[in-house]
């Protein structure tokens, strides 16, 4: 496909404020990560000017929306999650030109959010609250939780539609309205959802998006008219976003990452390991903060665990997202493919042994392809094994049991999500308690949950309540206590 055929595909973006699309200049492309000449979207350079208004309609929509009956708020989720679901096979698409996915990760991407918007329908309906005995004769105490306001939600481009949907169904569901500012690469696929929420007849305001680089998100995490702000990205960026909203007392909930660990004990099924280990690794082309980047194996079964996975590795399809036979698709930018190569570079110049892949492809059309990566011989100590990598690229720590295993695993400074491979339940159930992670995952791949349980890690991967399920009331709302005498 030449330039000019590719042009002929691009949509040209707009904000989404108060009910309405809101044009703007257009100055940023979105490309197609697996033909880098294909142009998927342009879109406009938000800024503070555009985060004013939006936030200014969230505000006056908000009374409204807070006030009006569970089941307006419920009806009104049920109808966004019906229309995704009924669009996935086209905006799965979608996805997948955007980001990289491949189609059948694409649509289940779009599945899973319309799925959140329709289980926190469900939550919409559920009151939340207490009575309770006073200690006073003739007192009673009830609890309940109200709705905190206007909620700035900022996104990455990862899940460019589950993530926005995990954080903007909750914060609806339970009255509040939401300011969206999505991740730079993947703006058409937020603007779809967008597109979804004005299908669905929701209410002016309640649902805004800016669109633009980092300078909307800080205006968002700074606008005193922001009454809270959930954040998902990196640590260094985390690290500022959550300074800002602190500074002026706004809540504030954060998901930074892991270096998740993946431990592979003498007596688990080799099998079972190594599917555990290449899907953690390899799907979604390792950009999944879930992902399993270290694979801590005891000695007993090592070497035949490292060329099985290698061997499985260098036997994954990578390719076009959309094509069929794709197993593996590219990187989902040029930063994100220079990053997985400099980190291979770093791994062997520490002298980790590369088994298989790391190497840039050359496909028949541009693309950010490169094969995945299976390192041994490393040690917690090396960079690969301490730093998130964000692509294809699976390091293997040897240990000598499971003692130095949990040791291993619980090191550094992540905790998002921890597995282990094992058919001993006295190791499966000890690693459960004692591994300093928010998510453990037993004889199963560390990415991949479920939708309707809290998501969230310890240590330096989270900040603020969990995220998703039934814990999500948790940041949502404020407890109100009242005492009643009769």
């Amino acid at each position: 496909m030449n330039k000019a055929t590719a042009r002929t595909q691009t949509e040209d973006l707009s904000h989404y404020i108060g009910g309405a699309r809101v044009g703007a200049s257009v100055v940023h492309e979105s490309e197609n990560p697996s033909n880098t000449s294909e142009i998927v979207a342009r879109f406009p350079d938000g800024g503070k000017s555009d985060v004013d208004a939006a936030v200014e309609a969230a505000r006056k929509a908000f009374p409204a929306w807070s006030d009006a009956s569970p089941e307006v708020r419920s009806d009104c989720l049920d109808r966004v999650g019906e229309i995704i679901l009924r669009r996935r096979e086209e905006l799965g698409r979608l996805l997948s030109r955007e980001e990289g996915k491949t189609l059948p990760e694409g649509i289940g991407e779009v599945a899973r959010a319309g799925r959140i918007f329709k289980y926190f329908a469900g939550e919409a309906l559920r009151r939340h609250g207490q009575n309770l005995s006073s200690t006073r004769p003739g007192v009673d105490v009830t609890t309940s939780r109200e709705p905190v306001g206007v909620f700035g939600l900022i996104t990455p481009w990862n899940f460019p539609i589950a993530i926005p949907a995990w954080k903007s169904a909750p914060a609806m569901a339970f009255g509040n309205t939401v300011v969206i500012k999505p991740a730079g690469p993947t703006p058409a696929t937020a603007a779809a959802l967008a597109d979804c929420i004005y299908e669905a007849a929701v209410p002016a305001g309640v649902f805004n998006l800016v669109l633009g680089r980092g300078s909307v998100g800080d205006a968002l995490v700074n606008h005193p008219g922001v009454n809270g702000i959930s954040f998902t990205g990196s640590q260094a960026t985390g690290a500022k976003v959550g300074a800002a909203a602190m500074a002026r007392q706004a809540r504030v909930q954060m998901e930074m990452g892991g270096k998740n660990p993946l431990v592979v004990l003498d007596d688990a099924d080799l099998e079972r390991a190594v599917a555990c280990a290449l899907d953690g690794a390899f799907y979604a082309t390792g950009q999944r903060c879930t992902a399993s980047s270290r694979l801590i194996v005891t000695n007993g079964i090592h070497d035949r665990f490292v060329a099985a996975l290698a061997q499985r590795a260098a036997g994954l399809k990578v390719g076009d997202a959309l094509e069929a036979t794709t197993q593996m698709g590219p990187l989902a930018s040029r930063e994100q493919m220079q990053q997985t190569l400099s980190y291979v570079d770093i791994a062997k110049k520490e002298g980790a042994r590369l088994v298989t892949g790391g190497e840039p492809l050359s496909l028949d059309k541009p693309g950010w392809y490169v094969s995945p990566a299976v390192f041994a011989d490393t040690t917690q100590k090396m960079r690969v094994n301490s730093e998130e990598i964000f692509g294809p690229v699976a390091s293997v720590i040897r240990v000598r049991d499971y003692d130095e295993a949990l040791e291993v695993a619980n090191g550094g400074e992540f905790g998002l999500s921890a597995g282990i491979v094992t058919t001993s339940l006295k190791h499966a159930r000890h690693f459960q308690r004692a591994v300093r992670a928010g998510m453990v995952m037993v004889n199963l791949p560390t990415a991949g949950v479920d939708y309707h349980v809290p998501f969230g890690g310890m240590r330096r991967s989270s900040y603020g309540p969990r995220e998703q399920g039934f814990a999500a009331v948790e940041f949502y709302t404020q407890v109100k206590t009242a005492y009643v005498w009769s």
